[in-house]
């Protein structure tokens, strides 16, 4: 009998996922993510906004980044000038005030809840979405979804993406965090299909003399 409770409220919980799958927002994300996945490369410019209401705080700081498979660069100047390197496999983090390069694998990264480089796939698992409406940004109709967690210990409780109805690209994405503070990201430029050789997403010791290499794997 035990046993066939247990059954019976697994039965439950999984319907529930699965009812709260938003068809029309299915729709969408199926579009995006065919859309991405045609694309050799990505390399954009994008803003960043930090904003926590409760604490008075909202910085905005620029970046780029460029992507190719699971291979990205990123490249923040401000507040901590760095540039993260990954070809899939390792991650170079380089601070290039401190001239300092920490290596680690990806298996071992903390998935974050916003990145530039997972922005285009951080919607394919692991988040239930829902269908919000449209509404006009930057002088174009965008299709605004929410995605929710399904692992509740995440510091996050919801993600917020903006998809340009025409493009079916994301022109914006903000995240909501457990702590007040909410994350904004928009991309101001996107180029694709540029020729990016492997290299260029390794860390390349050779190119920044007097490094110090602190190797965590």
């Amino acid at each position: 009998m035990k046993r066939f409770a247990f059954a019976a409220a697994l039965l439950l919980i999984v319907s529930g996922l699965v009812a709260q799958q938003d068809p029309k927002a299915k729709e969408i994300l199926d579009k995006l993510s065919v859309t991405t996945r045609s694309y050799k490369t990505i390399q954009i410019d994008f803003s960043f906004t930090l904003e926590n209401k409760k604490n008075n705080v909202n910085n905005t700081n620029d970046g780029e980044v460029s992507m190719k498979g699971k291979s990205y660069r990123l490249h923040m100047p401000v507040p901590i000038s760095m540039e993260v390197f990954c070809d899939g496999t390792t991650t170079w983090s380089y601070l290039t005030e401190a001239k300092e390069c920490n290596i680690s694998t990806v298996e071992e990264e903390k998935e974050g809840a916003l990145n530039p480089a997972n922005i285009f796939t951080i919607y394919e698992k692991g988040y239930t979405f829902t269908y919000i409406g449209e509404e006009n940004f930057a002088g174009k109709t965008v299709q605004v979804l929410d995605l929710f967690p399904i692992d509740k210990t995440k510091e996050f409780v919801k993600v917020r993406l903006y998809i340009d109805k025409v493009k079916s690209q994301i022109a914006k994405a903000q995240t909501f965090n457990k702590d007040g503070n909410t994350y904004t990201l928009v991309l101001k430029t996107m180029k694709t299909n540029i020729d990016l050789k492997d290299d260029f997403f390794k860390f390349d010791k050779s190119k920044y003399p007097g490094v110090e290499i602190n190797d965590m794997r």
